[in-house]
């Protein structure tokens, strides 16, 4: 017996710009898990399955579901703003271009400040934030230089995770300048978010510099990628990790959500021989 007196005669196909739901959609009617792809001319192209249809359906949901216009994220912003308790949403003003949100307004605080700063991050859809909030401080809460200074030595001395003795502080205008030097990026940061929500603190200006043993680039980069992998943020050959000989950390590629980032910035802060972190990830929500 030969094929042609087996084969079907009324052939179920799909065109090549067809969507992978309509693909499915055909097989599922037609109880079949193969389904032939042909061009405009009905010329056999390739073939696609059940599984690879549903699969690339779902990502196409996916990203019907996270992409937004500017004007929804400009909404969701404000949104998520009023629903902040640190943050006055009506002193802040929001305007969105191509993804990219603009933080206009004037607030009483630094915290305030960047209060704002996270909470549009939060929002789905946002790709980057630029912070152009300026600090006024009003009546009671308006500190001298040295009242701030006094504040900070005893914010950074009540920190667990702050080696206190090793750093030291400016303060000029109520901007607070740290410097010194740390073992780890964390201590770096962790020195920088005890002082930054004080009362009459403008803004913060870090210095600190970290000083880390040297250990081979190879081992940085490799523990890194272990901690991608464990976190399940995103596999670790989709981030381009480079690092330098002195431990400075380059972190490339592309990432869904700001919560994506700051995950895999994490990975990498926390570790052994890591002197700088410089991120490079592009947000994409169709990632």
């Amino acid at each position: 017996m030969r094929a042609c007196e087996v084969m079907s005669r009324n052939v179920l196909t799909v065109e090549m710009s067809e969507s992978c739901h309509e693909a499915a959609t055909r097989m599922f009617r037609g109880r079949i898990r193969h389904l032939p792809v042909v061009d405009r001319r009905g010329v056999l192209a390739g073939v696609v399955t059940v599984k690879s249809s549903i699969r690339n359906v779902g990502e196409e949901d996916e990203m019907s579901t996270t992409t937004k216009s500017d004007v929804q994220i400009q909404q969701d912003v404000l949104r998520e703003l009023a629903c902040d308790p640190r943050v006055e949403e009506a002193e802040v003003g929001v305007s969105v271009q191509d993804g990219v949100v603009t933080l206009s307004g004037t607030v009483t605080s630094w915290a305030k400040r960047m209060a704002g700063q996270e909470a549009a991050h939060r929002v789905t859809g946002v790709l980057d934030v630029a912070n152009d909030i300026t600090v006024k401080l009003s009546g009671g809460l308006v500190r001298s230089d040295t009242e701030i200074a006094h504040a900070v030595r005893q914010a950074l001395e009540w920190d667990v995770f702050v080696p206190d003795t090793r750093i030291q502080s400016t303060v000029s205008n109520g901007w607070v300048t740290l410097m010194g030097t740390v073992d780890a990026v964390s201590e770096r940061e962790d020195a920088e978010r005890a002082v930054r929500n004080l009362i009459g603190v403008r803004g913060v200006l870090n210095q600190i510099s970290v000083s880390q043993p040297r250990i081979a680039p190879e081992r940085i980069r490799t523990a890194i990628e272990e901690a991608l992998e464990r976190r399940a943020e995103r596999e670790a050959r989709r981030i381009d990790v480079t690092v330098s000989p002195d431990g400075e950390v380059t972190l490339g590629g592309r990432v869904r959500s700001w919560a994506e980032r700051e995950a895999v910035v994490a990975s990498a802060r926390y570790l052994r021989g890591v002197r700088a972190v410089k991120d490079r990830l592009r947000i994409d929500a169709a990632a």
